[in-house]
């Protein structure tokens, strides 16, 4: 197995990770992550994507000491989750999905009991300031009970950040979140990253970690299906769509064998090919048999989302 701990180039690296789960009573036991080998680059902000129950909350978990791995190995800023577990899960800062804290106390309170926990020197602590960078600073001595829903997911955005640790793990953190609160956390998180942050980010809003991620992973059944760079991972997808506005209105979709088309409710033909086997040209001589001239016409290049039904739902279709 490949040593892990002390490596400078990641943030955190995972190599032959499995977690298996006994089964209740008669149940077979499940194996929640089957051997996956993952590393994320210190400074980078990385997606962890996959369907629910493909595995990223155990992997999560285990990095933050919650849950304990069957075999492998990780490290997080360098340091071995078993053999270093305190400096580990000191480099780490963990926003949960759940919305889970004491309702009694007020924002500034939880933030001081959270830094004394991770043995913060008071005169070191950052209280007010990151309260403020969150848009909290109002609210600072509001019981939380009186929060809403966005304020409380912000909350623990700074919670996680009290003891100012190397990667920070955002777990779904804008769902219920409306556009407002989401710009604004999301604009903080940014300049966490520019001062040196590595984020790994958990959604399922796919347009935002195609939008913010330098490299994603993809989660399948507790395996890595995929990791790449973003562009280079959309890339892979081959697939296009042409869109051809007609040059008169027609009222049903055309044969154009080998291709199909679907008539869209603007009028336009939307005609999907992989760029690997065929050409536009192709498919405008198929255009011209059928006696259809063309008015317009673009190309749709295939997105995250694209890329993540290919790689998840379709394949167990």
């Amino acid at each position: 197995m490949t040593e892990i701990t002390g490596n400078k180039e990641y943030a955190i690296a995972a190599r032959s990770l499995r977690k298996v789960y006994r089964g209740a009573k008669n149940a077979p036991p499940k194996e929640a992550l089957k051997g996956i080998d993952l590393s994320i680059r210190r400074g980078s902000i990385f997606g962890l994507l996959g369907p629910n129950g493909a595995g990223k909350s155990t992997f999560i978990n285990i990095l933050a000491g919650l849950v304990t791995k069957t075999e492998g190995s990780v490290s997080v800023w360098g340091f071995d989750i078993d053999k270093n577990s305190r400096q580990a899960r000191a480099s780490l800062g963990v926003v949960p999905q759940e919305i889970n804290m004491d309702v009694f106390f007020t924002p500034k309170e939880a933030l001081e009991i959270q830094a004394g926990l991770y043995g913060v020197p008071k005169e070191s602590r950052r209280t007010m300031e990151i309260l403020k960078a969150l848009g909290l600073e109002d609210k600072a001595d509001a019981y939380v009970r009186q929060l809403s829903g966005g304020m409380k997911r912000r909350l623990l955005v700074a919670k996680a950040m009290v003891h100012s640790p190397p990667v920070l793990i955002l777990d779904e953190p804008t769902a219920g979140v409306d556009i407002e609160l989401r710009k604004q956390l999301w604009e903080y998180v940014l300049e966490l990253h520019a001062s040196g942050v590595t984020i790994v980010l958990t959604t399922h809003y796919l347009e935002e970690a195609q939008e913010l991620c330098d490299e994603i992973a993809i989660i399948h059944h507790g395996e890595v299906v995929a990791c790449e760079p973003t562009e280079r991972l959309i890339a892979s997808l081959d697939r296009k769509t042409l869109m051809v506005t007609p040059a008169d209105e027609l009222a049903a979709a055309p044969d154009l064998s080998p291709y199909e088309a679907e008539l869209k409710p603007d009028g336009r033909l939307a005609i999907p090919y992989q760029p690997s086997k065929a050409q536009v040209a192709s498919i405008l001589e198929r255009l011209a048999t059928a006696g259809i001239g063309v008015r317009d016409l673009s190309t749709v290049e295939s997105d995250l989302e694209d890329v993540f039904l290919e790689l998840t739902y379709r394949k167990t279709a």
